[in-house]
């Protein structure tokens, strides 16, 4: 059962995502008859550290703390991605690991875990603007976008900032069940569980690639969403054979003409669940998939949410009828 829970304090820490972790792990809720946690936070780099919000954090613990935690907590800091970290604090997490406690990561926390060899052929996840990065420094490690959390056993990584809520709740809902996570969300004013992944928060639109032979027909494509559209006929516009255009669409644009049309259409799909009052069905019409249930489909294989939800999240309750 855990009991013992340390958070891990680097130059530059982010208040928010180590204020997550204190809220959940180091707040006495025993008056409703949940777990207390012995809880401390731990300094990798001196007494005093400044955290990226400007002000200054003290705590009377060193890294031996370390060795009596259950689970170590390593949330973000600046520079993260390309920063070296203290020999100490990586032997302390292998160490930890080998005695059987848990380590978790928040956001590009990942790249500390990553560094002191943890990730390596686990799947592991971070903030989507860093996955790349992750990817590129530990390429052993088995990088995932898309999602909010992974659970690898004794290694756990989450997404940013507020996916730390979801990576401590879903510790906590192993530890103690989920009665326990439940009561400890309603506390927070948070959900006990999130549908979805990362995928619906990234950024778009997808950035363009140099396409010297199909970008005319990708520019035609993206006018024509809600087109049925072959490859035999983007093959005739780009005044090729069906068999060389898809050979020069997968070299210049990294997919097949199919996965890059279907990309679009959902691109489309979510700007009109932001910005517009249309139904589902509606807006399925006019991103080329046809009927809201086509929709539906594609929506959540690709963001792993519904239209509906994801309307929901970003337009808000007023907006969240369809």
């Amino acid at each position: 059962m855990l009991k013992n829970v340390a958070t891990v304090l680097l130059e530059d820490v982010h208040p928010f995502e180590l204020g997550v972790v204190s809220e959940v792990f180091g707040y006495d809720r025993s008056d409703d008859g949940l777990p207390v946690y012995d809880f401390a936070a731990v300094s990798a780099e001196g007494p005093v550290l400044r955290t990226h919000a400007g002000f200054t954090i003290s705590t009377p613990y060193g890294l031996e703390r370390l060795e009596d935690a259950d689970l170590i907590v390593v949330p973000t800091a600046g520079s993260y991605p390309t920063r070296e970290y203290p020999e100490e604090l990586l032997d302390a997490l292998r160490r930890a690991v080998d005695r059987g406690a848990r380590v978790m990561s928040v956001c590009t926390g990942a790249f500390v875990l990553g560094a002191a060899g943890l990730l390596d052929g686990r799947r592991c996840t971070t903030h989507w603007r860093h996955a790349r990065d992750l990817a590129e420094r530990h390429p052993q490690a088995l990088v995932d976008p898309d999602v909010l959390y992974v659970d690898e056993g004794s290694v756990i990584t989450s997404a940013g900032t507020a996916a730390a809520i979801d990576a401590c709740l879903h510790v906590v809902r192993q530890e103690h069940g989920p009665e326990t996570a439940n009561t400890i969300a309603r506390r927070m004013v948070v959900p006990p569980h999130r549908d979805g992944g990362q995928a619906q928060y990234i950024d778009r639109p997808l950035p363009r690639t140099s396409c010297d032979t199909v970008g005319e027909v990708l520019s035609w494509m993206e006018r024509h969403l809600d087109v049925e559209l072959t490859v035999e006929q983007l093959a005739a516009r780009a005044h090729m054979s069906p068999r060389t255009f898809a050979r020069r669409f997968q070299q210049e644009t990294g997919t097949t003409p199919y996965r890059w049309l279907l990309r679009q259409r959902v691109l489309l799909s979510q700007e009109l669940l932001e910005t517009t009052d249309e139904t589902v069905d509606a807006i399925a019409g006019r991103a080329g998939f046809g009927n809201a249930a086509t929709l539906r489909h594609h929506f959540l294989r690709t963001l792993g949410t519904t239209p509906h939800a994801y309307r929901r999240t970003f337009r808000g309750p007023l907006h969240g009828v369809a």
